[in-house]
């Protein structure tokens, strides 16, 4: 199945670009792979789960150390 993720980010979020690395991170994430962002604070590492929770089917599990 393929996703428009620049799409979905407009459609979500109203934003039309992603952040540095976001895109990469999500891409994996949509792909089926285990990903780990270490990202700065402010880089927008919470769209990295929550796009993607809204595209896919079923359940979406995070964990968090907040």
């Amino acid at each position: 199945m393929t996703y428009n993720l620049r799409e979905s980010l407009y459609r979500y979020f109203n934003f039309t670009t992603f952040r540095p690395g976001q895109e990469e991170v999500i891409e994996r994430v949509m792909a089926g792979r285990d990903v780990l962002a270490v990202m700065p604070t402010g880089q927008g590492k919470s769209l990295c789960y929550q796009l993607p929770a809204l595209i896919l089917p079923g359940l979406s599990l995070v964990i968090s150390p907040l």
